[in-house]
């Protein structure tokens, strides 16, 4: 059957006809025969009279003179679509698949991007790029599609671009197609290719005919001439039809109304910056001369990227911007034979081409040259950057502007080299906003450069903030609402408050640890400065970073600065959203670095275990594992590089109580995230040792010289202890030896006190700088007094435990001759000894739980139990 005839037939529709596509998209078909000069029984649509309109009686009805100019506007109609769907293609060893549609040349745009995102499902582009060339089959240019693969490619899978390019299986489209080939099947982002061909000039095309049809199609390569086939690494196709066969330009005309719509389109609600587009310039011929003319004439002003090497059109508009425009008339005659011999045209179209050319050079801040190199690293790379910068340069962005696009297209190199110049002014609160939207969207290496340029994270870190921060959808896949809902019930599209968020914190801490955010200091704080932000919302209208929070916009004021140590902040956050380099990075800032390391090893370690009761998350689980492990080694080699620094000073590191996490040290971190190689650590094992003998400083034969002194106290003046300034850097000293410490603490009472808290601040400057403890302890180096060494003897934990042992030991022994021997009327003592010490053992486990760390009863009861069990085991 002839293709004529078969496009001609009426096509059967299907229930699918009523689908959105079939009612809202149209194409077009020839209504009125207008001969053609050279064939009187053809009509200029290409179709003969007897297949015109479906057979003779309606062309010859229809039939007109051959001087009536053909427009597809007056001799053609507009009818439903009747071909849409999926087509697959059978060449190669995979099969791939695509969308497609065949719609009429002057479609809406409108009705294109809603086909793009309400049916086809895609997001909306943050860039576009236009690809420009030949459609004849070039072989040069290896070196040319391993160009475009390496930069190309890079761009549209790291920015999310859309790339235009005409579909055929030809010419640059089939570079291009090839290069984001393989950019598609090493990345997990596809890259959106979309091409946008004539229906009549489809190979075939009448096997595209069907409503939502699955469409087998051989991507091979035409014999007939005046026919092309389709790229198979194509995404999308949009077949523009304006009723003709075997002619191109209608696909002309719906590319360029798309384009114009999209790169008038705001990149988001709010936003001042439109969709960024750009052309790049791959060899062609005079039509491609054309297309570059109206895009840096027309309104709006499209930049274009000219590959110098790539052959033909785009080599001699790179030769003809080498001139000035002066220097140009002189060269006219030569231009103008180049021409005629290149496009094998006469001499009025090599002038109208070169006057053409001309019109080019007076825009050239909007056309950038790319010399294709043997060096293909550096030609990559430099292509690349120069289509980013020139949507940059071509829009005339403020600095703000021009960072949110290098922050979108994730470029950093972009930032730095041309964004972050010296003197370069700032609107107030700009850079804070772009490090918003770094943290949102995971851009370490952005934040390093918001921070190196002097962002301060205090300043920055606000109450609204961080919640925003904690509620973004942006960015990787967080575990973070999952493990809410599975410990919390929170439901599914619920808002994470900074309350729900110290919940978890304290659950998979452990019972002992309270979260800053749940306490009711901070809870009255929090509701203060979300009324605040609700007012200012009211006032002054939600803005775009926060029109997805009721919560309103984000207010820096100083009051809502509360945070003292914001990157131990933002080192949760990014832990419990599963950001590991941005865990890492805030980790290298601030203070309290082991402490941090150790928080981040226990809250992956618990969250690992939430997660191991899905059995379907196995990749998260190994991945929350291998985060621990590399918080584990750091921790591990910063306490060994500060234990081979100073080790008095590395020993307080593990001591020090951290008032931001807790009061806990980075010992009881180490024990709850069970990191045992830290605990074995010579450094750990001497604190321990220190902790266990207390204020004595026996070292050899310790538990005998300790019973002997609890069964002779005559004893204790004999045994030897720590010097006081020995006692000063105990662990625990300063409240275990208040009594006699007493005079001196309040002599240098202010100055100890602010010591004290930059030591907690800043543990890791134990390193260097010497504590005020250690410098006291010098003035003070004397033995203990009498008293003081019956104090010190009595509270050292050793003391204890063989006090308790020996008191248990008898215990025994008198409640089994109570309960062996025969009872008095009268108590013995054997008797009033059991009793006294139930006694006092129940007394003094209520003392325990109810002085323990967690507020909740039931969490002081599971605590104690669980050190009970622990301690008897």
């Amino acid at each position: 059957m002839a293709l004529e005839a078969v496009l001609a037939a009426p096509s059967t529709c299907g229930v699918a006809s009523q689908s959105w596509i079939a009612s809202n998209l149209k194409k077009r078909e020839c209504i009125k025969f207008v001969a053609t000069s050279e064939d009187e029984n053809r009509c200029y649509c290409n179709r003969p009279l007897s297949l015109h309109c479906g057979g003779l009686d309606d062309a010859d009805s229809n039939r007109t003179v051959e001087e009536e100019l053909w427009m597809p506007s007056t001799h053609t109609q507009l009818l439903p679509t009747d071909a849409f769907g999926t087509i697959e293609f059978q060449s190669g060893t995979h099969k791939r698949k695509a969308q497609y549609v065949r719609l009429a040349h002057d479609t809406r745009p409108e009705l294109i991007m809603q086909l793009f995102t309400k049916e086809w499902g895609l997001e909306l582009p943050k860039l576009v790029i236009t690809v420009e060339g030949g459609k004849s089959n070039f072989g040069q240019q290896r070196k040319l599609g391993r160009v475009l693969h390496k930069s190309l490619s890079k761009i549209a899978g790291a920015t999310g671009a859309w790339v235009f390019t005409d579909g055929l299986n030809k010419g640059v489209t089939r570079q291009i197609g090839d290069a984001l080939l393989l950019e598609n099947v090493k990345s997990s982002a596809q890259v959106i290719v979309i091409g946008i061909a004539p229906w009549g000039i489809v190979e075939d095309c009448y096997q595209l005919c069907g409503h939502n049809h699955d469409v087998p199609y051989h991507s091979i390569s035409s014999l007939r001439p005046e026919y092309a086939v389709l790229n198979k690494h194509h995404s999308y196709f949009l077949l523009a039809d304006d009723g003709t066969l075997r002619r191109y330009g209608a696909e002309l005309v719906l590319r360029r109304n798309l384009e114009k719509y999209i790169s008038n389109q705001k990149l988001h609600p709010g936003s001042q910056c439109c969709t960024p587009l750009v052309c790049l310039m791959i060899g062609g011929g005079c039509n491609t001369i054309r297309t570059v003319r109206d895009y840096v004439m027309d309104t709006p002003l499209v930049p274009v990227v000219v590959c110098d090497g790539s052959g033909r059109a785009a080599d001699l508009l790179a030769s003809v911007l080498e001139h000035e425009q002066t220097v140009l008339e002189s060269m006219r005659n030569y231009f103008v034979t180049l021409i005629q011999n290149m496009f094998e045209v006469d001499m009025k179209q090599a002038e109208c081409l070169y006057s053409l050319l001309l019109q080019c050079t007076q825009r050239k801040n909007l056309i950038t040259v790319v010399r294709l190199t043997d060096q293909q690293e550096e030609t990559s790379q430099e292509l690349d950057l120069a289509i980013l910068k020139s949507v940059l340069t071509g829009q005339h962005l403020s600095s703000s502007e021009q960072f949110d696009f290098a922050l979108m297209w994730n470029r950093v190199d972009i930032a730095t080299s041309d964004i972050f110049i010296c003197q370069q002014e700032w609107p107030p609160g700009a850079l804070e906003e772009a490090m918003m939207q770094a943290l949102k969207l995971d851009r370490v290496d952005f934040v390093k450069l918001l921070l190196k340029n002097g962002v301060s994270m205090q300043k920055f870190l606000s109450v609204p903030r961080l919640e925003e921060l904690y509620n973004t959808k942006q960015g990787p896949f967080k575990k973070l609402g999952y493990i809410s809902r599975q410990i919390h019930h929170i439901s599914r599209g619920n808002m994470c408050t900074l309350h729900d968020v110290g919940l978890l914190i304290n659950k998979l801490m452990g019972g002992s640890y309270k979260s800053y955010y749940t306490q009711r200091k901070f809870q009255l704080i929090y509701a203060r400065a979300m009324r605040k932000s609700l007012d200012f919302q009211q006032s002054y209208g939600t803005t775009s970073m926060t029109s997805g929070l009721p919560r309103g916009t984000l207010l820096t004021s100083n009051e809502e600065n509360l945070f003292d140590y914001p990157f131990n902040e933002l080192l949760v956050w990014a832990v419990l959203t599963e950001r590991q380099q941005m865990a890492l990075l805030m980790w290298q800032n601030g203070e309290e670095a082991l402490a941090k390391a150790l928080v981040a090893c226990k809250l992956y370690n618990a969250m690992a275990d939430e997660v191991a009761e899905n059995h379907s998350e196995t990749q998260i689980y190994e991945d929350l594992i291998n985060y621990r492990k590399e918080f584990e080694n750091i921790a591990l080699e910063l306490l060994d590089y500060c234990y081979k620094q100073r080790v008095d000073q590395a020993k307080q590191l593990l001591t020090c109580e951290l008032q931001n996490w807790s009061k806990e040290t980075c010992l009881n971190l180490a024990v709850a995230a069970n990191h045992l190689a830290l605990l074995a650590h010579p450094c750990s094992q001497m604190v321990l040792a220190d902790l266990w003998r207390g204020g004595l400083c026996t070292r050899k034969s310790n538990n005998l010289k300790v019973i002997f002194g609890l069964l002779c106290p005559f004893y204790i003046p004999k045994l030897e202890f720590k010097l006081e300034e020995e006692l000063q850097l105990l662990p625990q000293a300063e409240e275990e030896h208040l009594v006699y410490l007493e005079k001196e603490h309040k002599s240098t009472e202010g100055q100890s006190t602010d010591n004290h808290h930059n030591t907690v601040a800043d543990a890791e400057s134990l390193i260097y700088n010497e504590s005020h403890n250690t410098r006291n302890a010098n003035r003070n180096n004397r033995p203990l007094s009498l008293g003081e060494k019956l104090y010190a003897f009595y509270t050292a934990p050793i003391t204890k435990y063989w006090g308790h042992s020996i008191a248990y030991i008898v215990f025994l022994m008198t409640f089994s001759y109570t309960v062996l021997v025969k009872m008095e009327n009268k108590p013995s003592w054997p008797e009033l000894y059991t009793i006294i010490y139930i006694c006092t053992l129940a007394c003094e486990e209520v003392r325990e739980i109810l002085s323990s760390k967690p507020v909740a009863l039931r969490f002081r009861k599971k605590s104690q139990l669980h050190h009970t069990c622990s301690s008897t085991m």
